[in-house]
């Protein structure tokens, strides 16, 4: 059998395993470890061991925890819903107002942790009961809450982008920076279409009566305002540190986890119920992605033993004669169907060992491209019918919202970033020119 017939066959059991509802890093790892025993003998049994090993020598990996234990504590201390609160008073006099507001909470909440099930599950709980109670029309709540949260992967301090530089072997300074212009992009996208919208069909947002807006006295609207910046002020200050050379990495989520815990302090909100709960979650993500991280390296060893790269390289160029960009759009594609079953981090570690290289080979700029997967990514997560975040949605949101309003809800802001992915690969400088810059590239 032929190593590119091979590499198929281990790609496809693994598919086969996760369709079946198995767990994504026994999965991965089994079907891994399975074909490493088959193809190398007892030498072969050795991949997960020494993966297990790269992962721990992987000292960058400290910043997840320590970036999901803040996103956590800002959650559980309560810190969150003074975002919303200075969000709903400042924009509910517009039309659609509280929803933008409701857009710049969940992006703000998700960047916290970089984790877009964080800033829907504030958002499902916190901003979906207001509006709806306020007579938002459903549908443009839980889209917009989808939507919104989809933005926290890419916006700095993002997990993702820590793992694709890890695994990419790319400087996380220059992919936090490569984030910022597309992420604002994207979000002043989906401002753009929920104002217009909500001008053409005012009873999609109506505004806050004039009455309760004039109960708010300016003392109460600047004391909201001051809550509310604590939040965003730590999270530029700690990027900034890092971006500026004063911390590294890990001393820059070190710096956030404190600051975040010292801000609820300072607020009387830390005490032992809120403390357990962040810490139980925390352990809880962390060790999902340590598994799946684990599984994923003793797959990508057993592919590039195969030399899948150069066989993917193969089909895509020499078989199929597709253009570079022809391959790209295969790659993103291929991203789109694997997010209707998986979660962002395991369709990176699955693919980008393969596609990294290629991506380079083809003289494509590796920054940039980690930008397009997680736009990808963002649209995969939320793309009917099997799309993840719309499950999600469905859990966390009250009886009265369908999953027939969940689809419905998602399909404009889809076509949206569909249009925010093909001005970012038609003019790459969006994502390039913030990290050129900076570094003086």
């Amino acid at each position: 059998m032929s190593h590119e017939m091979i590499a198929l066959l281990i790609f496809s059991s693994m598919m086969v395993m996760l369709l079946t509802g198995q767990r994504v890093f026994g999965a991965i790892g089994g079907v891994a470890t399975l074909f490493a025993r088959l193809l190398w003998g007892d030498g072969g049994a050795e991949m997960p061991f020494n993966a297990a090993f790269a992962l721990l020598n992987w000292y960058p990996l400290l910043t997840l925890p320590l970036f999901i234990y803040m996103g956590y504590m800002f959650s559980e201390s309560g810190i969150a819903s003074d975002l919303y609160k200075m969000f709903h008073v400042w924009m509910g006099s517009t039309s659609g107002g509280l929803a933008i507001g409701t857009m710049g909470l969940m992006v703000a909440v998700s960047a916290m942790n970089g984790l877009s099930v964080a800033g829907m599950a504030i958002g499902a709980s916190l901003a979906l009961p207001e509006m709806l109670k306020r007579k938002y029309d459903k549908v443009m709540v839980t889209g917009v809450i989808q939507a919104g949260s989809s933005l926290g992967i890419m916006v700095p301090p993002s997990v993702v982008l820590v793992l694709y530089g890890m695994i990419a072997r790319q400087p996380v300074g220059q992919l936090w920076l490569a984030g910022v212009f597309p992420g604002l992009l994207l979000a002043g996208l989906f401002v753009a279409y929920i104002y217009i919208r909500c001008r053409l069909q005012p009873h999609l947002g109506p505004t806050i009566p004039k009455e309760e807006l004039d109960s708010i006295t300016w003392a109460q609207k600047f004391r909201l305002l001051r809550a509310g910046i604590i939040p965003l002020l730590i999270i530029f200050s700690m990027t900034g540190l890092f971006l500026m050379g004063i911390t590294s990495l890990v001393q820059c989520s070190a710096a956030g986890a404190t600051a975040t815990t010292l801000a609820a302090l300072a607020k009387g909100r830390l005490n032992r119920k809120v403390m357990d709960a962040t810490l139980k979650n925390t352990l809880s993500v962390s060790c999902m992605f340590m598994w799946v991280i684990l599984a994923a390296l003793c797959f990508g060893a057993v592919f590039d033993g195969l030399g899948a790269v150069h066989a993917i390289q193969s089909l895509f160029i020499d078989r199929w004669g597709l253009s570079p960009i022809g391959v790209l759009v295969m790659m993103q594609l291929s991203y789109i169907v694997m997010g209707m079953f998986l979660d962002d981090t395991a369709m990176l570690i699955i693919v980008a060992p393969l596609y990294v290289p290629l991506v380079i080979s083809l003289g494509f700029n590796p920054i940039w491209y980690g930008i397009l997967y997680t736009i990808t990514c963002q649209i995969a997560y939320m793309t009917p019918p099997f799309g993840y975040n719309l499950f999600l949605m469905k859990a966390m949101a009250p009886d009265e919202v369908s999953l027939g309003d969940i689809y419905r809800s998602i399909v404009p802001f889809v076509l949206v970033m569909l249009v925010g992915l093909v001005i970012v690969i038609a003019f790459p400088q969006i994502a390039l020119w913030l990290p050129n810059y900076y570094f003086g590239r």
